[in-house]
């Protein structure tokens, strides 16, 4: 007995519905058994031929509808009295303690079900699909860039106390994708025959099933219940600064993150150890978002020890540094902004990669171009032990899409002596990158260094005392001519420099403005978009002062930080809007489904930073066509452009040391209005005009 009390005990604590359930059960099987005993033991009139177990049935049936009671007393007016009071207690009984009592247990049963469901406590069963571990201002970028891409994904989101919260901001984001593309196609379509069937079939659909789930990212439980080992993908994303609405707290949060992330650590950390598991999927891909280099430093460290070949891949992508130097590159060449969102999303002309060895580069790729015209080679790099090869293309099909032999066209007159104008840059503010922006800055010069030893590049800073003390006074980059303490109100002062800075330098100058990714919410952007308005109204004045000026010539970059400002700042005429967010995210997911493509943007996004003689790592640049021709070709396709300029620059007449391969990817007009060759080039008319710039790819 003292034994059956204590397992009574460990039962109805851990399993308490269980039990009851149970107790339920026992004592309506007990209560029938006794109820259909005395109707056929007792012997009352009415049932002196009922037996036990027909006295029982007929006990269930008066129980689950009292109107069986007929099958007992034929005749109630004639019954025994006592007959009718069992059977009435009989029926009262039984339809408290089974219909009511079950009734009440499945329904309450149904209703924790329901509340299970919705406190996303149970496992998922689902495999081969994205994880999103954490949630910060660039993930909704990641999951609507997956809006791209062809095949339907299924999207799980683990992140703490915010489900409401992500799940609104997913469904907008998608959703203003969707109106914004096709509406997009339907204007399109009203110019095409048969539009209507043509939008129909090409309409963009939401191909995406997002599951968010409320939960520590830290709990092995959780990361199970998503099941994480049959993920195909994971990306793991660090916390924002701007989510506190404490000032001295988002302060102590910011010091505290440049020093590093000991919170991604120890989610990788478990992640990792899931993953490289024997029951884990192969080939799954971890993402890790790193910002700072104690992180990089203990996430290799994680690698060396938990990735296994074939089993888990862990990709460190470094935010700051890549942000830095695509800020930095976007100030020196504004026309890669919009080259960049392109090739860097899943729609129009991409980059692809496919595993391949080649012996030679630059044979191959002129061998290449001699029977496709559907795609453009790019590189070839070795990563993991294997080689690979880059292309930019419409789709990956095109890259194995072969034509009949295409004549090589006329070898263009490049100018051998090349070299890129003089650089000023104002920068505006600053943000937690502003140091990765400078690194981008130094290596340009590195690679650029006149050979006369004078600057190419002149940079001005303008910002608050604070975080030009913080910078050490821009003192570690000679580059940096001269620095401005003022704060955002400073009006007066911030205008009169720019000013000064534009009419002193006959070259063009760029106007990077930085938001403060450090800001509290209520004030992300309001920087930005306030030195903005100063900018633009210098522009004014000076076009209501002199109408030849010619405002071309001053370019502004934005970067912003919330989508939800891009309307604002185009309505003030600027085309160079960065949203940093939407790099990193689009990078992101194309890293997650070409894993090789992370080295080849690391490459394109890093200037040589040698002794500026030998160019290893080819970028792209856009270049003026005046200067890069002696003679300017004339009207012609892309075909015939990008194989007389790439037979040009490799040409045998030049010593292979002095060879400079260079493959065009398209141009850029007056205006802004880009043009990247994608499909068949034969098809493509070009008109290259002096001012246009082209948009290559090269070593230098």
């Amino acid at each position: 007995m003292k034994k059956f009390r204590e397992w009574f005990s460990v039962q109805l604590a851990k399993y308490p519905g269980r039990i009851i359930l149970l107790a339920i059960l026992l004592f309506n099987v007990v209560f029938m058994v006794i109820s259909g005993f005395i109707l056929s033991s007792f012997s009352l009139k009415g049932t002196e031929e009922m037996g036990f177990f027909e006295a029982v049935f007929y006990t269930v049936t008066m129980i689950l509808d009292a109107g069986c009671v007929q099958f007992v007393i034929a005749d109630i007016g004639r019954a025994n009295v006592a007959l009718a009071i069992i059977c009435i207690i009989i029926i009262l009984i039984g339809m408290v303690s089974f219909t009511g009592a079950v009734i009440g247990y499945v329904t309450n049963y149904i209703s924790g079900f329901i509340a299970e469901s919705n406190s996303d406590s149970r496992r998922l069963k689902i495999e081969n699909h994205f994880v999103v571990l954490n949630w910060n201002t660039r993930a909704s970028e990641i999951l609507n860039d997956l809006l791209y891409c062809k095949k339907k994904q299924k999207v799980v989101v683990l992140a703490s106390g915010r489900k409401k919260e992500i799940t609104r901001e997913i469904d907008e984001r998608i959703s203003n994708t969707l109106h914004s593309e096709n509406r997009r196609l339907l204007e399109e379509c009203k110019k095409r025959r048969f539009g209507k069937f043509y939008y129909r079939k090409n309409r963009m659909k939401n191909n995406l099933t997002v599951i968010v789930r409320d939960g520590d990212v830290f709990s092995l439980k959780r990361l199970r219940d998503i099941a994480i080992e049959k993920a195909q993908s994971i990306v793991i994303l660090g916390d924002d600064i701007n989510n506190t609405i404490c000032k001295y707290g988002s302060r102590e949060k910011i010091e505290e993150k440049r020093r590093g992330n000991a919170q991604t650590i120890k989610t990788l950390m478990l992640v990792s150890d899931l993953t490289s598991a024997a029951s884990s999927m192969d080939d799954q891909k971890i993402v890790v978002e790193i910002s700072d280099d104690w992180t990089l430093e203990l996430v290799n460290r994680i690698i060396a020890y938990k990735q296994v070949a074939g089993k888990c891949n862990i990709i460190p992508v470094r935010i700051n540094q890549i942000l830095g130097e695509l800020l930095a590159q976007f100030s020196l060449m504004p026309e890669l902004n919009l080259v960049y969102n392109e090739l860097f999303s899943n729609k129009g002309a991409t980059f692809f990669v496919e595993k391949k060895e080649t012996e030679n580069e630059n044979a191959y790729i002129t061998q290449y171009l001699a029977t496709h015209k559907y795609a453009i080679p790019l590189t070839s790099m070795d990563s993991d032990g294997h080689g690979y090869f880059y292309y930019s293309a419409e789709t990956q099909r095109d890259i194995s899409r072969e034509c009949a032999p295409l004549p090589q066209g006329k070898n263009a007159r490049l100018n051998r002596h090349f070299w890129l104008e003089d650089k000023n840059v104002i920068i505006l503010g600053h943000n937690s990158k502003s140091k990765e922006i400078m690194q981008g800055f130094e290596s340009f010069v590195t690679e650029w260094r006149k050979r006369d030893g004078s600057d190419i590049l002149r940079i001005c800073v303008i910002d608050d005392a604070e975080s030009l003390k913080r910078m050490n006074g821009y003192d570690d980059y000679p580059f940096v001519k001269k620095i401005i303490a003022a704060s955002i109100y400073d009006k007066d002062l911030i205008c009169s420099a720019i000013k000064e800075i534009i009419d002193q330098n006959k070259e063009d100058t760029s106007i990077l403005i930085l938001s403060d990714d450090t800001a509290l919410n209520e004030d992300i952007d309001a920087g930005a978009l306030a030195n903005l308005v100063y900018v633009q109204d210098i522009i004014a004045s000076k076009k209501a002062a002199d109408p030849e000026f010619d405002a071309e010539r001053v370019d502004v970059i934005v970067e912003i930080l919330d989508p939800k400002h891009h309307d604002i700042v185009s309505r003030y005429s600027v085309d160079n809007v960065v949203i940093s967010n939407r790099y990193i995210s689009k990078m992101i997911t194309q890293i997650v489904e070409k894993e090789a493509i992370f080295n080849f943007y690391t490459d394109i996004l890093t200037y040589d930073t040698g002794d500026g003689t030998h160019y290893d790592s080819k970028e792209i640049y856009t270049k003026k066509v005046s200067a890069f021709f002696d003679e300017i070709p004339g009207k012609c396709t892309a075909a015939e452009l990008v194989r007389g300029v790439w037979n040009s620059s490799v040409s045998s007449e030049i010593p292979v040391d002095k060879q400079n391969p260079t493959i065009v990817l398209g141009y850029v007009k007056p205006g802004g209005k880009i043009v990247l060759f994608e499909g068949d080039q034969t098809s493509l008319p070009v008109q290259l005009e002096p001012a246009d710039k082209l948009i290559v790819f090269t070593n230098h």
